[in-house]
């Protein structure tokens, strides 16, 4: 199912105009909860990387998450992933917990693997075995991008922390709504060097992300050309200074 525009601003008009008739105040949030896996499946089993796909000198399973790592002597020169090799869902939900110490990373959905030497759609060569390009729910340790939704080697921003885009059949991303009433304010819910929980909800041409209880931004994307519906999940571990991120308690529900 895809959704257009019209039909969110609508809804957004009719609930707004419901809450002046019953002169009430601004309902407040109902977070989504974490913990509840109804009809969900585990897809890390906590102890192994049965059915990930990754580089094995750089990715490992160590108690009881998913670990990428480097090192002073054992650096990147290009943006590497692990692959979840279960399928290439369209429609659903994924939840889990990550914890970075440095540089940058991301959560990859509805994405392609580019196979050595091949170009992505800004013309840059890939040369690993491991690289992705697609959807990306961005996370980086000084927190700058985390919340966002990124595409990995495609078109770049498409919703930054605390906004709602909308993305036409031509042309970039527009900005349609606001999530937040500072810069600042959903930053407050990350946590430094500590565990936050993502929970991504992908529905037709709909993406929501969900971070620690918070929706920090959402994208409507009808460009028909540049999106994809359906793809690979998979974890990035970006080039720079050494940094170690974690994955665990991963779970997918899918329509």
């Amino acid at each position: 199912m895809t959704y257009s525009i019209a039909t969110i601003v609508t809804a957004a008009a009719t609930m707004v105009l419901s809450g002046h008739l019953a002169a009430q105040a601004p309902p407040l949030p109902q977070p989504l909860p974490f913990s509840d896996h109804t009809g969900f499946t585990q897809v890390f089993d906590g102890t192994t990387l049965k059915g990930w796909d990754g580089d094995p000198g750089f990715w490992r399973a160590e108690g009881g998450a998913i670990i990428g790592e480097t090192t002073p002597d054992n650096k990147l020169t290009e943006n590497t992933f692990i692959i979840w090799r279960g399928g290439e869902p369209g429609d659903f939900e994924l939840k889990l917990e990550y914890r970075i110490s440095a540089t940058n990373s991301g959560i990859q959905i509805r994405s392609r693997r580019l196979s050595p030497g091949s170009a992505d759609a800004q013309g840059r060569t890939a040369n690993g075995r491991w690289v992705m390009a697609g959807y990306q729910a961005d996370i980086d340790f000084a927190n700058t991008y985390t919340g966002q939704i990124y595409e990995e080697r495609g078109r770049g921003f498409l919703a930054m922390r605390g906004q709602s885009t909308y993305i036409p059949s031509s042309g970039g991303p527009k900005i349609v709504g606001v999530l937040q009433t500072s810069d600042s304010e959903l930053k407050g819910i990350i946590k430094a060097t500590d565990w936050n929980q993502v929970h991504i909800i992908a529905r037709g041409n709909m993406i929501t992300e969900v971070l620690n209880g918070h929706v920090t931004s959402t994208l409507l994307d009808d460009d028909t050309k540049g999106r994809a519906l359906t793809g690979l999940i998979g974890f990035q571990m970006h080039v720079g200074e050494p940094m170690k991120v974690e994955f665990r308690n991963i779970w997918l529900k899918q329509y």
